[in-house]
């Protein structure tokens, strides 16, 4: 009965894993949504109010300058653009992938790996072409969801190949 705990245990933190991260796929679809409908002019506003108070420190400081850099991409329409098709298929597909590793489809965690990886490569090349300083920490993110999405991947299989061992 005791072997039996930690299977437990280990099984609730991974279903609590799976959730944050459906959460996460979820809150991006919203985001996407807020996003699509808010007015460039607001973002715009939203980010000189910010400088213009000093809440990011000096006003011609490097966070200043890149939330402002950030806004004037954003209300030229590309990064509205790319930022609302990003989040809804970020999220969708992490909705996707979150469901078919929460029921455990041995075939999922591959894809959720090539999908993943794609996202990274993306995020990366997308961060190097306009500045971003969020990109390269969701590509991080992503990276590390990678390995994580493989330890579990390569701890199913062996649990898969022991329990075929038993039967036969």
């Amino acid at each position: 009965m005791s072997e039996d705990k930690p299977a437990n245990s280990t099984e609730k933190l991974f279903r609590i894993a799976i959730a944050l991260k459906g959460l996460d796929g979820a809150l991006q679809l919203v985001g996407a949504l807020i996003l699509a409908f808010i007015p460039s002019t607001f973002v715009t506003g939203f980010a000189h109010a910010v400088i213009t108070r000093d809440l990011l420190g000096d006003p011609s400081g490097t966070l200043a300058r890149h939330l402002e850099l950030a806004a004037e991409h954003f209300a030229d329409g590309s990064t509205k653009t790319f930022a609302v098709v990003y989040l809804m298929a970020h999220g969708a597909i992490k909705l996707a992938l979150v469901f078919a590793l929460a029921r455990k489809w041995v075939r999922a965690y591959p894809v959720a790996m090539v999908v993943l990886a794609a996202f990274v490569v993306y995020e990366v090349y997308r961060a190097i072409n306009t500045g971003s300083i969020a990109l390269p920490f969701f590509a991080a993110l992503d990276a590390i969801i990678i390995v994580l999405v493989f330890r579990e991947y390569r701890q199913l299989r062996r649990q898969r190949r022991s329990a075929q061992d038993a039967s036969q």
